[in-house]
């Protein structure tokens, strides 16, 4: 399946829905045109018993996504008209979409990922970043909230640094974001691509139900004690699978396994 608008790229192959924020001229800023279509696109997949995967990024070299379209907010600001506020309004959050996309989701990040932009790197569950990426906070510079990141990244790395970075909106470079666990990856810009796909082919490689179990065991026993998640269990089950036999089947047999995904 591939859909094409103009603002945002969406693309079924092997088993791995491919979205780009189609906007260089923009910075790859998000509009609300965008923010619906990655709802949707991100809803899609999730539904999608073909997709295993998820990978979000930008086109071109100089930016993953420069966040809100700050432009946009400006004239709509102008002219006296509502602006939506976080967890408001008839679509769901998008970071938050992105976060309980039950499936194995990736950021390739091929530039800089500020204010939302650095919001939905963070909601994937794996960043792969070029040299020059960054990431930054700079809401508290023009007033706005930083509704997903106050909330998310002090669980990610220490609270006293996170906080240091979303109060002077100072940015986290690859090096810094590599040393405490907020990119996975950092490699030049010539290899973001193929290392990215080579990390995906190995995720989905392997049993789908068992990585969206995972997803989903990890996404909703979120700050739950250990004792409490491990009786959870949600999402699909693997262990009653035709995929766990044939699995087990295959390892057997020096083979390569072929999943049903049920």
């Amino acid at each position: 399946m591939n859909l094409i608008n103009n603002e945002v790229i969406y693309e079924v192959k092997d088993h791995v829905a491919y979205i780009t924020i189609n906007r260089p001229e923009r910075s790859n800023a998000i509009s609300e045109h965008v923010r619906e279509s990655l709802i949707s696109y991100l809803s899609n997949a999730n539904d999608d018993n073909e997709v295993w995967a998820v990978v979000l990024t930008g086109t071109g070299d100089r930016s993953f996504c420069a966040g809100a379209d700050l432009k946009d907010m400006n004239e709509k600001a102008q002219k006296n008209k509502k602006l939506s506020t976080p967890m408001t309004g008839k679509l769901r959050n998008v970071y938050e979409t992105m976060f309980e996309t039950y499936k194995p989701t990736i950021a390739v990040i091929n530039g800089a990922a500020v204010g939302g932009g650095a919001e939905l790197a963070l909601a994937c569950d794996i960043r792969i970043a070029s040299e020059h990426a960054y990431l930054g906070f700079p809401e508290a510079k023009i007033g706005m909230g930083a509704n997903f990141s106050s909330a998310y990244l002090p669980r990610l790395i220490p609270r006293a640094i996170a906080l240091e970075k979303l109060y002077t909106g100072d940015t986290i470079t690859a090096r810094e974001a590599v040393e405490w666990g907020l990119f996975n990856k950092v490699v030049a810009k010539e290899d973001l691509v193929s290392t990215a796909n080579e990390m995906v082919e190995r995720i989905v490689k392997n049993a789908p139900l068992t990585l969206r179990r995972y997803k989903h065991m990890t996404v909703k026993s979120n700050g739950m004690p250990l004792s409490q998640a491990i009786r959870l269990d949600v999402g699909p089950s693997p262990y009653l699978s035709e995929d766990r036999k044939e699995g087990i089947q295959a390892f057997v047999e020096k083979r390569a396994p072929k999943w049903k995904n049920k």
